[in-house]
């Protein structure tokens, strides 16, 4: 068989990553990633393999991690290195997402702690904790909903997921320059996992998060906003009985601070009836990536 063909100079690749084209040689050099091909001039070419890879470095590298670091993950990882167009990516993450709900389901605290660093191995920290951790925590909550599950299992799976999640936070930077986001649950709404997904995505982006979490009270989170001048305040509900409390604080919070964008989100707005989406329809965020950055940018 025939030696996959370079198509790539590091110029194009250093463009498409967005990675200077010393960096790329330094890390050939030190690290032996990749060998790119040599054409009759001796100039580097790389394969489409090469590029898979190095988005792959360059994505973990973005989200906290060592150039040192993503490279042992790559190379301690038994499988290839998932990239968002790679065909095979989304049936991999969707098998992932079931064989850590499964084990999570079956209180294995290690197996699923396993299977989430291999989740991290492969693919990049936002698809794990929104699109893996996200749907585990939707699927779960639905099934604890119909009463298919004990609060046991619902409330083990939040714990070790909530944990992981907090681990994430810690490498992320903030940028001064962006808007204060306040996030908090419904009053009563003790249900935090989806919350905590939105967060992150904020934080990646450098937005300064201040995040409640669940059991404040209306009024303190007006005090929080008043404290720190916050440009937006978002409110999760996940369990439709509490959907009033999320419509009365958003409501009271608007009356109260004009200059305030108030966002709800989760599970529970789904249950909205037609005049209550009528009355807050600028208010609702979205239940994915891109419609969560519309609202965002709305509200700019």
């Amino acid at each position: 068989m025939s030696e996959p063909q370079g198509k790539y100079n590091i110029k194009a690749v250093s463009n498409l990553l967005g990675v200077h084209a010393g960096t790329l040689r330094a890390w050939e050099r030190r690290y032996s990633i990749i060998e790119p091909v040599r054409n009759e001039a001796g100039h580097r070419l790389y394969t489409e393999d090469h590029v898979r890879i190095l988005k792959w470095i360059v994505n973990k590298v973005d989200n906290g991690f060592t150039i040192g670091q993503a490279v042992d993950l790559l190379n301690n990882q038994e499988e290839a290195a998932y990239i968002d167009d790679d065909p095979r990516y989304i049936n991999q993450m969707d098998q992932l997402q079931e064989q850590i709900m499964h084990e999570l389901l079956r209180f294995q605290e290690k197996k699923a702690h396993d299977l989430i660093d291999r989740a991290f191995g492969l693919f990049s920290t936002e698809k794990v904790l929104i699109h893996i951790m996200g749907g585990i925590m939707m699927e779960i909550g639905l099934r604890w909903e119909r009463g298919e599950i004990r609060t046991a299992h619902e409330h083990f799976a939040t714990s070790i997921l909530r944990t992981r999640i907090g681990m994430v936070f810690q490498s992320l930077p903030v940028n001064s320059f962006l808007p204060k986001v306040i996030c908090v649950c419904a009053p009563e709404d003790q249900h935090e996992i989806g919350l905590l997904i939105f967060t992150y995505f904020l934080k990646q982006r450098g937005y300064e998060t201040v995040y409640l979490g669940s059991g404040i009270p209306g009024e303190d989170v007006a005090y929080v906003v008043e404290e720190l001048g916050a440009a937006f305040t978002v409110i999760s509900t996940t369990i439709p009985a509490h959907k009033r409390n999320a419509l009365r604080l958003a409501e009271s919070l608007s009356r109260q601070y004009p200059d305030l964008r108030v966002g709800l989100g989760g599970y529970a707005v789904q249950h909205f009836s037609e005049e209550e989406i009528e009355r807050v329809s600028g208010m609702l965020v979205g239940s994915n990536e891109d419609e969560w950055l519309r609202w965002l940018k709305n509200g700019s």
